[in-house]
């Protein structure tokens, strides 16, 4: 029998974002020019999450600029 393919998307996303918000779940945002950011996100849609950080200014992130949300 032939192995199936992984989805192309999983619809997971807003699942866990809403998860980490209701939970609020320390994270750090890394994102692809190498920056990093702590914090609890507080708000989250289709382009953007905003980051309540644990040291600076709050952030409103692109998706599209995120590498990766690792819990702390």
């Amino acid at each position: 029998m032939p192995k199936s393919k992984a989805p192309a998307q999983t619809f997971e996303e807003p699942r866990y974002l809403a998860h980490l918000v209701d939970r609020a779940v320390l994270v750090a945002i890394h994102l692809i020019s190498g920056e990093q950011h702590r914090g609890v996100i507080e708000y989250w849609d289709t382009d953007f999450v905003r980051l309540t950080a644990e040291h600076g200014p709050n952030l409103f992130i692109y998706k599209h600029d995120i590498r990766y949300i690792a819990e702390v």
